[in-house]
């Protein structure tokens, strides 16, 4: 069967690989110039399933407030004329309910911990290398009151059966030496050992030379103009290079996932929320992070990434935008500063944005449309990198005929009828 894949980032490449792999003709279709230049570039490395949670959830309505307040703020709102935001953040606010919350977080950690278990099958199977660690994510909590916030969570994490460790100083010490220089910033820390890092682009660009090994073409610098539909299939795909036609079509392009969508009639609650990063030179390796650190008053992470230390957090929403805001650089900038003053070389720090592709529940939305041939593959918000390989797989599945290996019922957009007019 010929598939075609609108989109090269991390899920989209990890679709055309394992379709590939399951016997699969495949094409992918990007308008850059290669793989993940666009969210997937430089993300903050995280693979942490134990940190697959909905960002709407009870209480977080006041804490948006109290993080817009603040100097180092986490959360940023532009208050654009775009009912498309508006009705999104409405939808956000109806899942910030503890049932809601569970609901969500039901949907996502197996979709998470199937695709670390997939990512580690490939790694043991191709010995695909992206700098990749296997040491876990430690949560820095800076109050008492954080640390013993942190009951619900623990909860959580029982009752999915992922391995948790509730640390004092000595203990966050002892996984992450370089916090002894400024341990008395903090009270405590959790830590989830069985999540990993790597460069997220690196990856992608590796695993798409695997996929080019299987036989899948790559059609890069070309912009996809639109999508015909005849019927209930999709007959072609326009593109600045011709037309393009298969058996199916698979679309994975993020936060642009919508704007091709809506001529078919179809519409999904995917709106960008801004990420920024800085990537800081090493300078002296025992005073920089072995892992990810999380920052829990200002919800970054801070990950080694072979030579480099990767910065990553804040959520903006700001439409389209991909404007680089100075007070995001120096919000990630006092972050690493503050943790690790000796481990790099701020001064020499590269700075990105990347627009996640964010639904308001926070599942990302994987599997069928009401148009037969066309699959979605979408929505991933902050763990496209977390839930890429297991994405791929399920993708996969589906166009073979095969059920997946995970429950994925709750994935597909369904779960929005009636809920989005957009």
């Amino acid at each position: 069967m010929k598939v075609l894949v609108l989109g090269g980032g991390v899920i989209g490449v990890s679709a055309a690989y394992f379709l590939a792999r399951a016997g699969h003709e495949v094409e992918v279709v990007d308008r850059q110039a290669g793989p993940a230049l666009e969210t997937s570039f430089a993300n903050a490395g995280e693979v942490s399933p134990g940190y697959s949670a909905p960002w709407a959830g009870p209480g977080v309505p006041v804490k948006a407030i109290k993080w817009m307040l603040m100097q180092h703020s986490p959360l940023v709102i532009w208050p654009l004329l775009d009912p498309a935001m508006w009705r999104w953040g409405a939808m956000m606010l109806d899942n910030c309910t503890a049932r809601a919350y569970a609901l969500n977080k039901s949907r996502m950690v197996p979709l998470a911990e199937y695709s670390r278990d997939v990512l580690k099958a490939l790694r043991a199977e191709t010995g695909i290398a992206y700098d990749d660690r296997a040491q876990g994510t430690l949560q820095l909590f800076r109050t008492q009151k954080q640390l013993d916030g942190i009951g619900g969570d623990v909860e959580v994490l029982k009752q999915y059966g992922v391995p948790f460790e509730v640390l004092d100083r000595d203990g966050f010490c002892a996984v992450e030496p370089a916090l002894r220089r400024t341990q008395h910033k903090f009270v405590g820390a959790l830590r989830l050992p069985k999540d990993e890092t790597g460069d997220c682009f690196l990856f992608t660009n590796r695993l798409a030379e695997m996929a080019r090994g299987l036989g899948v073409r790559f059609r890069f610098d070309t912009a996809i103009t639109g999508i015909d539909r005849v019927g209930d299939r999709i007959e072609r795909v326009r593109t600045s290079a011709g037309d393009l036609r298969a058996d199916r079509f698979v679309l994975a392009l993020g936060s642009h996932s919508p704007k091709l969508l809506a001529p078919l009639g179809i519409r999904i609650p995917v709106y960008p929320v801004k990420g920024y990063s800085i990537t800081v030179p090493i300078t002296d390796p025992a005073g920089a992070p072995e892992s990810t650190i999380m920052d829990e008053t200002h919800k970054v992470a801070v990950t080694r990434l072979g030579d480099r230390i990767r910065v990553g957090g804040t959520a903006e929403l700001a439409g389209y935008s991909e404007a680089l805001r100075e007070p995001r650089r120096a919000t990630l900038e006092h972050v690493v500063s503050d943790l690790f003053p000796d481990g790099g070389d701020v001064s020499k720090a590269s700075f990105w944005c990347g627009l996640r592709p964010m639904t308001p529940d926070g599942t990302p939305v994987v599997g069928p449309t009401p148009i037969g041939n066309l699959l979605l593959a979408t929505g991933h918000g902050t763990l496209g990198w977390t839930m890429a390989c297991g994405t791929g797989r399920v993708i996969a599945d589906l166009v073979s005929g095969r059920t997946p290996e995970i429950d994925v019922s709750g994935l597909g957009m369904d779960r929005y009828r009636g809920a989005w007019q957009g």
